[in-house]
């Protein structure tokens, strides 16, 4: 199965790079998306523009892809499910959540001159990062893509109700599936606890397991690709 991989904030396509090779053994056809102002030296990009990225992988898979996205690009991954419901196959949530409609795509942290760029790592203290040695930190931030503005401060837009039955697959780093549940249940993430058919998933690892758990990253995967 065509496996398409959204980076969250700040990653470019390489970030799957050891999650690529992992995938093929296992014998599907990862796609790293690499998104518009996040990897092609575009700093003008807006939100629709990934979008119509996104949109554009899954129109050109082989197939019904599983569409993956990761943190902030949760949501990327449920527009292209909102965009394309009859065409892709599931949708995998990496530590993150999809924002409902007319929400801000990820207004998060401070703007400069137009891009939002990697604010360090004392925002993300504690169960975030705490897998990351430093060596790992030192290269994430070297490499870090500052987010265009266009893209942070875009307005998410859901229209068809059709994405709701997609089915969603939640993969929990840092935080636990029970605790995922507990949201959903709570009327925290509204677009997963109106979707039909969502599995929640715990890996042991911080925010981003491509890096620290490619291996066991990619068994979730296939497992999810496997389900739909």
């Amino acid at each position: 199965m065509d496996i398409l991989l959204i980076g969250g904030l700040w990653l470019d396509g390489s970030a799957w790079d050891d999650v690529v090779p992992q995938l093929e053994a296992l014998g599907h056809r990862p796609v790293p998306v690499t998104l518009p102002g996040q990897g092609d030296g575009r700093a003008d990009a807006t939100l629709a523009d990934q979008v119509a990225t996104v949109v554009a992988a899954v129109d050109a898979a082989s197939g019904r892809p599983l569409v993956v996205g990761h943190s902030a690009a949760c949501t990327l991954a449920w527009l292209a499910a909102d965009a394309r419901p009859e065409a892709v196959a599931g949708v995998v949530q990496i530590g993150g959540f999809p924002w409902d409609d007319g929400k801000p795509y990820a207004d998060l942290f401070p703007v400069t001159d137009g891009v939002m760029p990697f604010p360090g790592w004392e925002p993300f203290a504690g169960p975030d990062s705490d897998d990351l040695d430093e060596a790992a930190r030192s290269a994430f931030a070297a490499k870090a893509v500052p987010v265009p503005e266009g893209v942070a401060r875009g307005v998410v837009h859901l229209s068809d109700e059709r994405r709701f039955d997609v089915p969603v697959v939640v993969v929990c780093p840092e935080f636990t599936p029970a605790q995922a549940q507990e949201w959903i249940d709570a009327g925290d993430v509204p677009e997963l606890a109106r979707a039909k058919h969502v599995d929640l998933v715990d890996i042991d690892s911080g925010h981003w397991p491509m890096f620290t758990r490619p291996a066991e990253l990619a068994r979730l995967l296939a497992d999810a690709a496997a389900a739909v």
